[in-house]
């Protein structure tokens, strides 16, 4: 086959100045423009004209383009494009949905024009919060909220539990990907249509009205998108205009061992100026089209690496074109949209990935934090009380990314964490008895650490409810939870009343500063201060035990005199009936030295138990 010139190789950031891609409708028609550099001739085919496959030919432009402005077609018309190769390829014409349709049938059918100005947004001028008032919830539309046994949840189901979350104190959903994927039932990381919105779900009508949704009721939406690779299934750009080498994808992929990825040989040829832009358009698109208030991009060390290695910059395996996109993209976005939030996922411990684009970093606000939920989940996994590392714990807590605690994500649960071979954490601490004390006390203490401990903390759906087994796209929620357990429901909330100070008196939990004051390896028991500027109603102090024993008249050191409330306590009847309710009364310190504070006082802490003290005045 032939092969691609020279001119289109290694071409690094630079924009295409073209009027739009894909279908764009006005009121003269509708106009069409795709991408096929090696085309001999390429028409538009639909319902406008009867789906022939010669009476809508495409005038060449330069750089591969071809466009047409055709009066006949209108708003949901059905499309595809029939591209003719050159004549010794000895191919048949091919037949191609469009690679920007924002609309589609399903993955395998025809694209279908869009308006994409039409939606009534009315007046939504939502703004995120920012990173360290932010309470993150994790959702996957398709087992969200499922109506219909056999069939998906759907952007309407997801609604109807909206108030439920802005109940809970939850501020912004990170909806797993909702671009078109292969089949019914998926995790969406195969994505087939990256600007298309999944039609099992509703469409992209019905996406852009859950965003409003959500902003009326307070919540942010962030949307997880997929560049380290493609499909690999019901790929319409795969090996788009004909060409290829050396049996792979084509022009919008790498042809070489780079096209390399755990889910097939689908990455994006990040050096391709126009597959550069693709990408970017893409991005772009969640903020300008649907109003989304940030993004979550999945696995980002194989954007910049073939083996999704960190050895940078000098691994023989290394994109820099990887890096530089992501750089461009972030550079965009913090410009445009400077109220947004790009979440890295690299789980890799580099810090060079939230510094800035100016200093050489990749340019996002913040990243999933593999330093905090691997030592977390382990010490309350552990079933032996002296198997617990309170020295790993005290580490997760204290850490962070050019010290910032809100440049890190940090959970306990996530999709990856409950699912691919691992488990939620409370199947983990007792397999086939989440309901057991013991599962519901560790599992609450590690919620607990998630919603006290410096960064953005993250729940995974249905951890309020002490969901069972593991995640699959076919396996709902089940919201009889919410009332068999609507203790452990009742602790979530209470502690995201308190990390987010809507009390107003717990400001600390928003604040960048932590001092573990007080490590007591046997005892199993640390406790930690936070503040953002110290004083009554901003000082907290969380005390954590991670022993099955009681502790009473334990002396620890607080930072200031006077009363310390007991605003939280996770061993309470109103969390379970068999929760012990252990007394933690409110401590009225003294001024005896402690800790390296200069006072200190007696508590009384449950076992597997937090609890959180602050001061009124």
């Amino acid at each position: 086959m032939q092969k691609m010139g020279k001119k289109n190789a290694g071409k690094i950031n630079v924009a295409i100045k073209q009027t739009g891609m894909g279908a764009i409708p006005d009121a003269k028609g509708v106009t069409f423009r795709v991408w096929a550099p090696h085309a001999e001739k390429v028409y538009v085919t639909g319902t406008f004209n009867k789906w022939s496959k010669d009476a809508t030919p495409l005038d060449k432009e330069e750089n591969g383009y071809w466009s047409a402005e055709v009066s006949e077609a209108k708003v949901e018309d059905e499309y595809r494009y029939i591209i003719h190769t050159p004549v010794d390829w000895k191919l048949l014409p091919l037949s191609r949905i469009d690679p920007y349709a924002r609309k589609v049938t399903n993955s395998i059918g025809n694209g279908i024009v869009y308006d994409t100005k039409a939606f009534n947004w009315g007046k939504d001028n939502f703004h995120i919060a920012t990173g360290n008032e932010l309470v993150i919830y994790e959702m996957h539309i398709g087992t969200f909220n499922v109506k219909e046994k056999g069939r998906p949840g759907t952007f309407d189901s997801a609604m109807e539990k909206l108030p439920y979350l802005q109940k809970l104190g939850i501020n912004a959903v990170e909806v797993m990907p909702v671009a078109e994927f292969s089949g019914d039932f998926s995790w969406g990381y195969n994505t087939s249509h990256p600007f298309a919105i999944e039609s099992i779900y509703g469409g992209p009508d019905k996406f852009k009205q859950f965003v409003k949704a959500a902003h009326e009721q307070g919540i942010a939406i962030i949307v997880d998108v997929v560049y380290n690779h493609l499909g690999p299934s019901d790929l319409a750009i795969w090996q788009f205009d004909g060409w290829s080498e050396n049996r792979k994808g084509g022009i919008y992929f790498y042809n070489d061992r780079r096209s390399h990825t755990p889910w097939g040989d689908t990455r994006p040829d990040y050096g391709r100026s126009e597959v550069r832009q693709y990408i970017r358009d893409n991005a772009l698109m969640w903020f300008e089209e649907y109003h989304a208030d940030g993004l979550r991009w999945d696995s980002i060390p194989y954007i910049r690496n073939i083996e999704g290695s960190d050895a940078f910059p000098s691994d023989e395996n290394d994109i820099p074109e990887g890096w530089s996109l992501m750089q461009w993209i972030n550079k965009e976005i913090q410009q445009r949209f400077p109220n947004k939030i790009s979440i890295a996922e690299s789980m890799h411990n580099n810090a060079w990935v939230t510094k800035d684009v100016g200093a050489g970093g990749a340019g996002f606000n913040t990243q999933w934090d593999s330093e905090f939920v691997n030592p977390v989940r382990r010490a309350v996994i552990a079933i032996d009380d002296q198997s617990r590392d309170l020295g790993a714990v005290s580490k997760a807590i204290e850490y962070r990314y050019d010290l910032d605690f809100f440049r890190r994500v940090i959970f306990t649960e996530s999709h990856d964490e409950v699912a691919n071979g691992r488990a939620r954490v409370p199947e983990e601490i007792w397999p086939g008895n989440v309901d057991s004390w013991f599962s519901k006390k560790r599992s609450t203490l590690g919620g607990a650490l998630v919603l006290t401990s410096p960064g953005i903390p993250l729940i995974f759906q249905g951890q309020e409810l002490l969901e069972d087994r593991w995640f699959q796209d076919k396996d709902p929620i089940d919201w009889l939870r919410t009332v068999d357990e609507h203790g452990i429901l009742e602790m979530y909330r209470d502690l995201i009343v308190l990390r987010r100070n809507l009390t107003g008196m717990t400001r600390g939990l928003c604040g960048q500063n932590i001092h573990i004051h007080h490590f007591d390896d046997g005892a199993k028991l640390i406790a930690f201060h936070r503040w953002d500027k110290q004083g009554p109603n901003d000082s907290v102090v969380v005390v954590v035990n991670m022993s099955n024993k009681n502790r009473d008249d334990y002396v620890i050191g607080f930072p200031r005199a006077g009363l310390w409330k007991t605003r939280f306590n996770s061993d309470s009847y109103n969390y379970g009936p068999n929760f012990a309710n252990h007394p933690t009364p409110d401590v009225e310190t003294y001024d005896e030295k402690k800790d390296g504070l200069p006072c200190s006082g007696k508590i009384g802490i449950g076992p597997y138990t937090v609890v959180i003290f602050s001061q009124d005045k």
